[in-house]
């Protein structure tokens, strides 16, 4: 895997693009249908594709995202895999227990719980983010329960101070003492398709490519989870949480995980991510034993939802390189 060049810009490495027709992708299909299942005595919400029986992919939203996330890529994957997105606690509409702390760690545990007791034998597991550093901790710790790991943009140590990386700079006080109530009250005053105006923002490189039905589905989204009492503070401590990762070392670092993934791995990253820079996709893939990367050029922090059709063709010729013992 080739170096950050000396003017830091991360090299595209080459990965192949499967030439297996993928389904015609349709903006207009609605989110896949969701219901409540348990887990470990924890109900989580979950959305599943239709799709083979012969594999399973399971999806791992972002902070702030949900199973929603992956609407579009499921879709175009879905003749390929049996999909399986869930809403990790205190997002979507998984409300969290009482004493779930938000960690990495616990995500991380309770997702390979979930995984486990499916029952299909090793998965195809995609995460994006937040979810992607979650996901990578499974790997890690689990290899019996992946049989790929695709990483979007996942959430590895990046600990610039730049209030842009926000998609409103005025979350940065949100949680202080004196100020931070004001500032909440602010926030939550927003309309629900502000809200979602600003996310896609902050994580598309060309918003004003996001479509209007993908748009209006969030808002709605925004505007149910503003019932839940739980859900800004689950959004809180999960934020919390990725920083108290960022600052482990030693064996406890998410670099040091990524070192143990064994699974056949493709970790994709768009080259204007302004929330987790691309600056750390070089590092990330050349750590994982078996990783190769695609940067893609004008796209941001989610390339599921901004580029799912070349997403789908990358990780549909992973799958099909495994099968072949070429990757």
């Amino acid at each position: 895997m080739p170096p950050t060049t000396s003017t830091g810009r991360t090299p595209i490495t080459h990965v192949p693009l499967t030439t297996t027709p993928l389904p015609p992708l349709d903006a207009h299909v609605a989110p896949w249908p969701g219901e409540t299942e348990s887990v470990g005595g924890l109900d989580l919400h979950v959305r599943r594709t239709p799709g083979t029986d012969e594999a399973v992919a399971v999806y791992v939203h972002g902070l702030g995202g949900s199973s929603t996330n992956w609407t579009d890529l499921s879709a175009l994957l879905a003749p390929f895999a049996g999909g399986i997105a869930v809403d990790l606690p205190g997002f979507g509409f998984s409300e969290p227990p009482a004493e779930f702390d938000f960690g990495l760690n616990s995500h991380a545990a309770l997702l390979a719980e979930f995984i486990d007791g499916l029952g299909k034998g090793p998965v195809h597991l995609l995460g994006n983010s937040m979810g992607g550093a979650i996901a990578l901790l499974v790997a890690a710790r689990r290899p019996d329960l992946v049989r790929t790991l695709t990483l979007i943009s996942p959430a590895m140590p990046d600990r610039r101070l730049d209030y842009r990386r926000l998609s409103d700079p005025r979350m940065a006080l949100a949680y202080l003492p004196f100020v931070g109530k004001r500032v909440r009250q602010a926030l939550a005053a927003l309309g629900p398709e502000e809200r979602a105006r600003q996310v896609i923002k902050l994580c598309f490189a060309n918003a004003d490519a996001f479509p209007a039905q993908r748009l209006a589905e969030l808002a709605e989204e925004h505007n149910a989870r503003a019932e839940f009492a739980w859900a800004a503070p689950a959004m809180a401590r999960s934020t919390f949480g990725i920083f108290r990762a960022w600052f482990s070392r030693g064996p406890e670092s998410l670099w040091a995980a990524a070192e143990k993934v064994s699974a056949p791995s493709l970790v994709v990253w768009g080259e204007k991510d302004r929330v987790i820079s691309v600056r750390r996709a070089s590092r990330t893939a050349t750590l994982m034993p078996r990783a190769r990367l695609l940067v893609l050029p004008r796209t941001g922090h989610v390339a599921q939802m901004e580029r799912p059709n070349t997403v789908a063709k990358a990780v549909l010729a992973m799958w099909e390189r495994v099968e072949t013992g070429d990757w």
